[in-house]
């Protein structure tokens, strides 16, 4: 099954199963490409946010006008800061974005449960990195990869190229089939 992307100097479309790594600056505009990539040709959604939230990602995709009702949020941050919490059909939490583990396993079946066609974004792979360590999050990338591939799905991985040495951004870059670079200024440079 074929996914209209609808990122600028991108293809039209991409295949099912493919994941594509989002290399951005820390202060880049990650949310525009993120919510477009998400509210477009897409049944259900999953936002496994490492870096803010469940709340945070319902503000944010009620900002940029995206349909909260084909959302799934997997909420790493709550549990381990103490906020307040209700999961919900539509929430679901992991005790800290370290849980590798617990986010693999909260993806796996959201795909599962999940028809049609499937996105997924994480944001992101480098708060995973932070909070646990480089090899862990790359390990849990290539695993949530391949439930893409498993699940016919497509996903958005963000990663910090101002935080990240040059070797292990290549390395990460090497485990996906696209690539989007985003620039301080906003310019958005592909490779598929």
């Amino acid at each position: 099954m074929d996914y209209t992307l609808a990122i600028e100097n991108a293809p039209d479309s991409i295949p099912g199963g493919t994941g594509v790594l989002l290399l951005h600056p820390s202060i880049g505009e990650t949310d525009r490409i993120d919510t477009d990539f998400l509210k477009t040709d897409t049944d259900h959604f999953l936002v496994i946010s490492t870096r803010t939230t469940a709340r945070e990602v319902e503000q944010k995709l009620e900002h940029y006008d995206v349909d909260e009702s084909k959302a799934v949020v997997l909420d790493t941050l709550s549990v381990e800061r103490g906020y307040s919490r209700r999961r919900s059909d539509r929430v679901h939490y992991v005790a800290a974005p370290d849980d590798l583990d617990g986010i693999v396993t909260k993806t796996e079946e959201f795909l599962r449960t999940h028809g049609g066609k499937i996105r997924i974004s994480v944001d992101s792979v480098t708060e995973m990195a932070y909070y646990a360590d480089v090899d862990e999050a790359y390990e849990a990338t290539g695993r949530l990869l391949e439930l893409l591939a498993e699940h016919d799905a497509v996903g958005l991985f963000h990663l910090s190229n101002e935080v990240h040495d040059d070797e292990t951004i290549e390395r990460f870059r090497d485990l996906f089939d696209a690539v989007v670079e985003l620039d301080v200024d906003g310019n958005v440079a592909t490779e598929f």
